[in-house]
């Protein structure tokens, strides 16, 4: 190793402390000053052998160096020190000395820029989409807006075209089902919509879960990466339930259609929550918690 390496040039032995400039080498023969010759031994040095046999091992630095060493090490006064001693204190210096630079460090923070949106109220849900790189977000009043990844809008439209349905009811949670290209969003009316994003025009609803118990306000998705049908959508209500509904065969399709929905593939599928309970749909079951009796479940991971 470099003598001094971690000296800056100009910088003196009274401003650059010995124990912040020894580098990995030379810790490495300090270590062998300290090994003993027999199993179950512990070599210990006086403050006299400790400078002079570092001087002559380690290849650099002053015996006044390694004697301040020596006090730092020894808090106790004992009047030696050996290996575990060394380590703890090097240890605890590290330490510190990260500890500082985190406390004096400055984030170098851009100023804030502010995004002109077209949300009429407050906006619920920010998600990314990673297979197109986008961001949707959606606000209580059901407006859906799509951004570039440069945050830039591209477009807002509702999310459904059923106006006289908007004036009554709040949207409370968005989730991304990333692996079959679809989002869900909750509803208050004790429902959970699943859009298609693959469409060209506005996402058309393919699915409509309905009856549910309780208003879900929180939402999470998950999939296996090494299988996508395997998957789960979870949610928590204000009854202070989560459930979750996990799908088994999710690239092939989320629930069961009906035979007339297959012919048109555009036509929305509405399904009750008493179906998925008594396991009609075969490509998917119900999980339930229930340990929050009477508080909203706002978060859920």
């Amino acid at each position: 190793s470099e003598p001094g390496r971690g000296r800056t040039e100009g910088e003196d032995h009274s401003t650059a402390w010995l124990e912040n400039q020894l580098s990995v080498g030379d810790f490495v023969k300090i270590q062998r000053a300290f090994e003993p010759l027999e199993p179950g031994q512990t070599i210990c040095m006086s403050r006299e052998e400790f400078m002079q046999r570092m001087t002559e091992i380690v290849g650099w630095g002053t015996k006044e160096e390694y004697g301040k060493l020596f006090d730092k090490v020894d808090v106790a006064q004992d009047g030696f020190i050996n290996w575990d001693k060394l380590t703890s204190f090097m240890l605890l210096t590290l330490y510190e000395n990260d500890e500082r630079a985190k406390a004096t460090a400055v984030p170098q923070w851009k100023d804030l820029k502010f995004l002109p949106v077209k949300h009429k109220d407050t906006i619920q849900k920010v998600i990314f989409l990673k297979n197109s790189s986008r961001y949707l977000t959606i606000s209580q009043e059901g407006s859906l807006g799509i951004w570039g990844e440069n945050l830039k809008l591209q477009k807002t439209f509702p999310i459904t075209s059923d106006a006289t349905k908007l004036k009554h009811l709040w949207v409370t949670s968005l989730v991304s089902l990333e692996n079959v290209n679809k989002i869900a969003v909750a509803f208050t009316r004790k429902e959970i919509c699943f859009y298609d994003l693959l469409s060209k025009e506005q996402f058309p609803c393919q699915y409509k879960l309905q009856g549910l118990k309780g208003t879900p306000i929180c939402m999470d998705y998950w999939y296996d990466p090494l299988d996508a049908n395997e998957s789960i959508l979870s949610f928590g209500d204000i009854t202070g339930k989560v459930q979750a509904i996990v799908f088994t065969t999710a690239l092939i399709s989320l629930f069961e259609r009906p035979a007339s929905a297959c012919e048109n593939e555009e036509a929305t599928v509405t399904i009750n929550w008493a179906e998925l309970l008594s396991g009609y749909h075969k490509c998917c079951y119900t999980l339930e918690h229930k340990l929050h009796r009477g508080e909203w479940v706002r978060q859920g991971t």
